[in-house]
């Protein structure tokens, strides 16, 4: 019953509560969805098949950035003029599909990264680091959040500006 556009079915209370919290203390906007349910006994190799599905979600936020700063440089060249809420969207677009794609890459659990940490650990190593990271994935997040937000924010920011040739 997720395999639908409605984003009601996507929502998740507790993130979006967050996304409201985080705007409202005027910080890195913060929150989530529920998580996209994946069954690995599906896969044809579970170990690679799992890294594969991980990049699908930041692969495709890379190349929506790509696909809108390609719009915004277009729009330039040609010299084309558009109302500044268009040139905002365009621009907000890339920016946050830059962020979702870096934030998502973050070797932290719920995120995609910890799968790909998981991937090329020693199997040992992995088998002890995640329930670790797994039960304390969130707060260690909440804390890169609280301490590191600016530096990621100019890191998404200077992504974002080369994409659009700024």
């Amino acid at each position: 019953g997720r395999l639908t556009l409605d984003p009601r079915v996507h929502f998740d209370r507790f993130g979006g509560l967050m996304v409201i919290i985080s705007v409202l203390l005027g910080g890195f906007l913060f929150g989530w969805a529920k998580p996209t349910p994946v069954n690995t006994a599906n896969l044809r190799d579970r170990r690679n098949g799992e890294v594969l599905v991980a990049l699908a979600g930041p692969a495709s936020n890379l190349v929506m950035a790509l696909l809108g700063a390609a719009v915004i440089r277009l729009l330039v060249a040609m010299g084309i003029g558009v109302p500044e809420l268009v040139a905002q969207t365009l621009w907000l677009f890339v920016v946050f599909n830059v962020a979702l794609a870096l934030f998502n890459l973050l070797p932290v659990p719920p995120l995609d990264g910890s799968t790909i940490l998981f991937r090329f650990l020693p199997a040992r190593y992995a088998w002890q680091l995640r329930p670790m990271l797994s039960q304390y994935g969130i707060f260690i997040l909440v804390i890169f959040i609280l301490v590191l937000s600016r530096p990621l924010v100019g890191l998404i920011l200077g992504v974002a500006r080369f994409l659009v040739g700024a």
